[in-house]
């Protein structure tokens, strides 16, 4: 069972990377990128849970818990 939640954890944190960047490529954050120089809050956003999610969804696959 912790294998299968790993799986769906690791591909919705790469929807949420793919998503993240497709958000960071939109014309609306490149010019506000241009004027403030930062990036787009919702796209860090994203970035940080995908990454956050990924990462958990990998260890519950490669290193499940074990109940006795």
């Amino acid at each position: 069972m912790q294998r299968i939640i790993g799986v769906i954890c690791l591909v919705i944190g790469v929807l949420l990377l793919v998503w993240g960047h497709d958000i960071t490529r939109s014309v609306d954050s490149q010019v506000k990128q241009l004027f403030t120089g930062a990036p787009v809050e919702r796209a860090t956003y994203y970035y940080i849970a995908g990454t956050a999610l990924g990462l958990f969804g990998l260890f519950q696959i490669f290193w499940p818990k074990r109940l006795k």
